[in-house]
């Protein structure tokens, strides 16, 4: 298999989560993760087609630490749908927070999926909610305007770009995981896991260089 890749028609970069609550300074802040953006920038202009996702909370969301008296950020909890990692209050729906960052220049982009809006189940994937049953649609959009291999970018790589590759994978399409144009936050060994998972499943993970104009 060759290792650089010439996006084509059948090609879509999906960026996760370019909000200002992932970034520095913001509710729920990955390391590092502004650092993305050039490289997004860079790579979109590669791609002749692109999808942005959202994270796009109500108030009070299940997900959030401050929805349960007496829980922490990052503590996990049993929910109907197993374990979830309970987070600071990020991505609430029409705050600053929520908005994509100023210095993300995507114009292009020909779909904006907004998770996470449901108050009683999170959402890290880009297909399907925590639940894993409950579909977001992406998956039916992509088949229907034909594309074969979906290319991830963005924040955090070892939550929201690791469920949604994973789920591209499971749907049928290739995923391929640009890593350096991720950041992550690493709960857990949740890095660890996200590469031994990426291994098991056959996604590969290049760098942005790998992509070619």
């Amino acid at each position: 298999m060759s290792d650089t890749f010439m996006p084509g028609e059948r090609d879509v970069l999906l960026v996760v989560d370019i909000q200002n609550d992932f970034c520095p300074g913001g509710g729920l802040a990955v390391p590092r993760g502004d650092e993305v953006v050039p490289l997004i920038n860079g790579l979109a202009r590669k791609f002749a087609h692109v999808v942005l996702t959202q994270d796009w909370h109500p108030r009070g969301h299940l997900s959030f630490a401050s929805a349960h008296p007496g829980a922490k950020p990052y503590q996990t909890i049993e929910v109907s749908y197993g374990p979830q990692v309970l987070w600071p209050d990020h991505c609430v729906q029409g705050t600053k927070g929520a908005a994509f960052r100023a210095d993300l220049h995507v114009d292009r982009a020909e779909l904006v999926l907004r998770k996470g809006y449901h108050r009683a189940i999170d959402s890290y994937s880009a297909f399907y909610e925590n639940d894993r049953t409950t579909r977001t649609g992406l998956a039916g959009y992509l088949r229907e305007r034909g594309f074969a291999r979906v290319f991830l970018a963005g924040l955090a790589f070892d939550f929201c770009v690791r469920y949604s590759a994973e789920d591209a994978h499971r749907e049928g399409f290739a995923a391929i995981v640009i890593e350096d144009a991720c950041r992550g936050i690493d709960v857990d060994g949740s890095m660890a896991a996200t590469h031994a998972l990426f291994k098991q499943l056959g996604i590969r993970c290049v760098s942005a260089s790998a992509i070619s104009a």
